[in-house]
């Protein structure tokens, strides 16, 4: 089992920065590829970012490409999103992500509970 808290979230301006945080706990965290993940109202969930387990490999959804950075810390069991140009339509709840054979943009075992971006215009 892995357990997942975000926190980072909030609401900022339009171009803007704001940098998310997904703490795991429990089994090894180096294992575990992971990802990040948003849904804004009505919409259903979509991909954001994904990270290897060494953090050696990074994958973006388009939307996000040259604005967004995931990275990770496998000594503090954390993984980052650092979200630079904000954009309104980034409004989201943010959740991270953890699987062991995870793809690219399926496949995870366990989910966060959220943090909310709100990008004001």
């Amino acid at each position: 089992q892995v357990q997942l808290v975000e926190s980072g979230g909030g609401l900022v301006q339009a171009g803007g920065s704001l940098r998310l945080s997904c703490a795991a706990s429990g089994r090894a965290f180096s294992g575990y590829k992971m990802g990040w993940f948003r849904q804004a109202p009505g919409k259903e969930r979509e991909f954001v970012a994904h990270i290897s387990r060494t953090g050696s490999s990074t994958y973006y959804a388009d939307s996000v490409k040259g604005r967004f950075t995931i990275s990770r810390d496998n000594a503090k069991n954390t993984v980052y999103l650092q979200m630079n140009s904000l954009k309104p339509e980034d409004t989201a709840i943010y959740y991270c992500a953890a699987g062991l054979m995870a793809a690219i943009m399926n496949g995870y075992d366990y989910w966060g509970q959220g943090t909310q971006v709100t990008v004001s215009s």
